[in-house]
């Protein structure tokens, strides 16, 4: 402990090993559901709501070239994270083509708070924004 104060002391050290310590934690001690955080785990899920989190709206096509994925994989896992009310999916048509654009919900942006900080380098190699 007197280790842990001289480094908080010495320069806010102490503020990355809490960090740490908080991602290596089990799931239920940081606040989430076990399955809340199975959700996001998936790589496709993850960047999404990634992409979500740094863009205010994006459509179906913009999701899709960022995260550089087939239409029925996009499909499929942003499926998932509306079920789950991570994101929220509204459909219309521009003219004579459909429009689908997606947005994170208040639920996802919170599950992707407590998603854990030794996760996130491992599958997201960016931040996707437009």
């Amino acid at each position: 402990m007197a280790r842990q104060n001289a480094a908080e002391e010495a320069g806010g050290a102490g503020d990355r090993t809490s960090m740490l310590r908080k991602a290596i934690q089990g799931p239920e001690r940081r606040g989430i559901s076990e399955p809340m955080e199975r959700i996001i785990h998936e790589r496709i899920r993850l960047a999404i709501v990634s992409a979500l989190a740094v863009n205010d709206c994006l459509t179906f096509k913009e999701l899709k070239k960022l995260i550089g994925t087939s239409d029925g994989n996009l499909s499929v896992h942003a499926r998932k994270l509306e079920e789950a009310e991570y994101i929220q999916c509204t459909k219309s048509f521009q003219g004579r083509m459909p429009k689908t654009e997606f947005r994170i919900t208040p639920k996802g942006r919170k599950a992707l708070e407590h998603y854990p900080v030794s996760y996130t380098h491992l599958t997201l190699p960016t931040i996707y924004s437009v």
